[in-house]
């Protein structure tokens, strides 16, 4: 005890720590303003010139000039620029980068290069959209056509396996999701909610938007009404539904009572177009 305590009252344990202390923050100093920096090249850049227009053989000495690098990133054609002319650069120009850095290319071909179409019929819409642009196709117009597979491809313009020229548009003919024939629309008014939605699938029907309405003496979840209206529809048509709830639901909830909702019914999600 008696060592420990002349320990620290010693001058030499105070001065040792202060000089631990100070050697830590020079070294600290000297990481953060001089080793870092020029381990890093801190405050040093190349401002990236623009070499699109340029011919490739021009983009590369004005690169190699500025201390930068370049690699060629992609070809494709582009009618505005000549042979060997580049299209795009990344990082674009005016932007303040390291030296040596590497700068992509996008150079304009001297042919433009062929794709093989994908068959993306029987697909969905986004499937088959995203097939055609990874293989370098574009999109063009689409149409609809009864179908009961809805938002599925039944047609597209260019034949599977055809080789084009990249770029090229494709057509497609998309299911609307109603079927060809038409179906007679079950009466489902005064139905239970999940008999009714049982009643218009079976039919060949959708159940569409769900609309709840307070009503006197109507027992809840009990179909009020439902449009449109038959006799009959198109297979695949849509059919909202008007629902009874309790009819002080709704004052009690403003007035903020507790509602008692143990009868009511999640509505099933409808399907929506995928663009």
């Amino acid at each position: 005890m008696k060592t420990l305590l002349a320990l620290l009252k010693s001058k030499t344990l105070y001065i040792s720590l202060a000089g631990l202390i100070t050697a830590g923050i020079i070294i600290a100093l000297l990481m953060d303003f001089v080793i870092m920096p020029n381990y890093t090249n801190y405050n040093e850049g190349v401002t990236v010139p623009d070499v699109t227009k340029l011919s490739l053989e021009e983009a590369e000495n004005l690169l190699t000039t500025y201390g930068l690098r370049f690699e060629i990133h992609d070809r494709r054609a582009h009618s505005a620029y000549p042979a060997n002319y580049i299209i795009d650069q990344s990082p674009s120009a005016k932007q303040l980068v390291k030296p040596n850095r590497k700068v992509y290319l996008t150079v304009n071909s001297e042919s433009t290069p062929q794709v093989v179409v994908p068959k993306v019929e029987n697909l969905s819409f986004r499937n088959a959209r995203l097939q055609l642009e990874n293989n370098g196709l574009t999109v063009g117009s689409i149409s609809y056509e009864s179908n009961r597979f809805r938002n599925t491809i039944l047609r597209q313009s260019i034949a599977p396996e055809d080789t084009v020229d990249r770029g090229t548009v494709v057509n497609l003919v998309v299911s609307d999701g109603l079927g060809a024939r038409m179906v007679e629309m079950p009466d489902v008014e005064g139905l239970r909610l999940s008999e009714a939605q049982q009643k218009i699938m079976a039919a060949g029907l959708r159940v569409g938007e769900l609309r709840f309405e307070p009503a006197r003496d109507v027992t809840p979840n009990t179909v009020l009404s439902y449009s449109p209206v038959g006799p009959e529809l198109q297979e695949g048509e849509s059919i909202e539904l008007v629902i009874a709830e309790r009819f002080d639901a709704r004052e009690e909830a403003e007035s903020g009572a507790v509602v008692d909702d143990s009868t009511a019914t999640t509505p099933p999600d409808t399907t929506q177009i995928d663009n």
